[in-house]
C-alpha cells in the first residue's frame, strides 16, 4: 500500500522565520518542474543531508529524501522532491519561476524576517573565507571574505540594496570568468552580516543554518580576540 505523502501546503502562504529561511535556501538550490502530465514539483537539492532533514521538518513534509552518489571526490547530493501544485503557485507568486537561473527575484521579504532569507540564500550560494592579510608583517592582520554567488546580476543587485538599507553600506558586484557573478563583502562587512544573518534569538529554537559556515567566523572572532 503505498504512502501517503505530507506536506503543510500553506507554508509558503505566510511570512514566518522558517519560511524566509526555506525561500532564501531556494532561491539558491531549489527548482520548479513542469512534467508532461500536468503535475508540479518543487525540490531543494544539498550536499548536507542533516540540514535537507530540518527544511522537511519545517514543511510538515513525510516525503523521502533521495540520495545521489557522488562519484570519485564528489560530494553525495541529497533530494527533497515534493509535488504540489498549489505549493508550486505560492512560489511563482513569491517570483520563482520555472528555469529561474538567470531571471531570479528577490521576493518582498518583510524587514523582520530578511536575515533568515540572507541566511538561507548563503547556506545555499555563499561562501566566506578566513585567513591572513599582509602576510608580510610580523603580526598578519585576520581577515575575512564573504561571497554571494548567481548567474543573475539583478538578484544580486537587488539583494545587496536590502542590505544596505538595514547598514550593510559596503559589497560589490563583479563578473566571473565563468559567466557568474558574485557580491562580496570583505572583514569589517562580513562581520556585520554575520550579526545580523546569526544573532537571532529564534535561531536557538528552528537551527535552520548550516553550522560548517557559521564556524567559520567564529573562527575570525577567535583570530581577533
Amino acid at each position: 500500500m503505498p504512502i501517503s505523502r505530507k506536506v503543510n501546503l500553506d507554508f509558503f502562504k505566510k511570512w514566518s522565520h522558517n519560511t524566509a529561511y526555506v525561500l532564501g535556501f531556494f532561491a539558491a538550490d531549489g527548482y520548479i518542474t513542469h512534467n508532461k502530465r500536468g503535475a508540479d514539483f518543487f525540490s531543494i537539492q544539498i550536499t548536507d543531508l542533516d540540514l535537507l532533514d530540518k527544511i522537511r521538518k519545517v514543511l510538515e513534509s513525510n516525503h523521502k529524501i533521495g540520495l545521489r552518489e557522488g562519484k570519485g571526490k564528489e560530494k553525495n547530493l541529497y533530494r527533497l522532491q515534493i509535488g504540489s501544485k498549489e505549493m508550486c503557485q505560492d512560489l511563482r507568486r513569491l517570483g520563482y519561476a520555472e528555469n529561474k537561473t538567470k531571471s531570479l527575484f528577490v521576493p518582498n521579504v518583510p524587514r523582520k524576517y530578511l536575515a533568515d532569507f540572507v541566511r538561507g540564500y548563503f547556506d545555499g550560494d555563499g561562501s566566506v573565507w578566513v585567513g591572513n592579510s599582509h602576510k608580510e608583517r610580523i603580526n598578519p592582520d585576520p581577515a575575512m571574505l564573504l561571497v554571494f554567488t548567481s548567474c543573475s546580476l539583478d538578484f544580486l543587485s537587488r539583494l545587496k540594496s536590502r542590505l544596505a538599507a538595514v547598514g550593510l553600506l559596503g559589497g560589490s558586484v563583479v563578473k566571473n570568468k565563468r559567466n557568474y557573478y558574485r557580491l562580496s563583502y570583505s572583514t569589517l562587512d562580513a562581520l556585520k552580516l554575520y550579526d545580523f544573518m546569526y544573532n537571532s534569538i529564534h535561531l536557538k529554537d528552528d537551527g535552520l543554518f548550516l553550522m560548517r559556515k557559521r564556524i567559520i567566523f567564529e573562527r575570525l572572532l577567535k583570530m581577533r580576540s
